[in-house]
């Protein structure tokens, strides 16, 4: 399985570079270094290289990611679908073909800034950024994997990129969703109490004097644990320094994409196939 695997992320891979998407792509990439990193300048901030270009790997993964799914999910490649023992094998070579792609790509451009202008960094600093991007860029490439023809499978994608920009939404706006449940319960209990049903009136009542004093506090804790992965990688890079729960942060992200992936892996194992020609 690992050999079958390999073999077809290294086509892949192949396939992308020969490409004019491949050409493009480092052409990109050598643009962002212009842009962000001036060849005539010195980048003495730390912090600045390492969001910078943790930033531009993510976005470059996902990009990547739907290039190679788009090439995956052509009709000239249903022949070696059907013939591998599982489609996961399939899916598994789409995705390390594309986290290959653009680590590397990410780590030539911070090697190139690194050694033409960018600030100075240790050993251990180096040793702390890589898992941070390498998660980064993992639990990106997964995304971007519900978002491809190639896994889709049905409103799927819909689905997914709807719950997500929910949470996101939530999680910045639980001050103004916390007034309109605490007026809304409140409405409730007025109305309930003036048509004689005083039981069920003190239970929406009891509930919007929950909601007021301690239950805002538990969903701003349920959201902020959600999100507390990307705030404590961007804490401790602005600190210069990781505590010992911040250190945690890049397996948690890596523990969300492998639930990620599981689902896409779901889909694409369970929906017909309609590659393109």
């Amino acid at each position: 399985m690992t050999v079958r695997i390999w073999s077809l992320s290294r086509y892949l891979l192949r396939s992308l570079l020969l490409s004019l998407a491949g050409f493009l792509y480092i052409l990109l990439a050598l643009v962002f270094y212009i842009v962000f990193f001036d060849p005539r300048q010195h980048t003495p901030d730390l912090d600045y290289f390492i969001l910078l270009l943790g930033l531009f790997g993510m976005a470059f993964s996902f990009i990547v990611t739907l290039s190679v799914a788009g090439r995956a999910n052509q009709a000239i490649h249903f022949p070696l679908i059907v013939k591998l023992p599982s489609r996961i094998e399939y899916l598994t070579s789409v995705f390390l073909a594309s986290l290959i792609y653009g680590l590397v790509m990410q780590l030539l451009v911070a090697g190139v800034a690194l050694i033409a202008n960018g600030p100075d960094i240790t050993l251990r600093q180096a040793l702390e950024i890589t898992p941070i991007w390498i998660a980064a860029d993992v639990l990106l490439v997964v995304v971007a994997l519900h978002a491809s023809d190639l896994v889709t499978r049905g409103w799927s994608r819909v689905y997914f990129f709807g719950i997500f920009g929910v949470i996101l939404y939530l999680q910045s706006g639980l001050g103004v969703l916390g007034d309109w449940l605490f007026t809304l319960l409140n409405s409730i209990g007025s109305t309930l109490a003036e048509s004689g049903l005083d039981t069920l009136a003190r239970f929406f009542y009891d509930a919007a004097t929950w909601l007021s004093s301690d239950g805002s506090g538990l969903f701003e804790r349920v959201f902020g644990l959600l999100f507390w992965p990307f705030r404590a990688i961007i804490n401790a890079v602005i600190n210069g320094h990781f505590s010992l729960a911040q250190a945690m942060a890049p397996a948690a992200l890596l523990i969300y994409a492998a639930l990620l992936y599981l689902l896409a892996a779901n889909l694409f194992a369970r929906k017909d196939l309609l590659l393109t020609e």
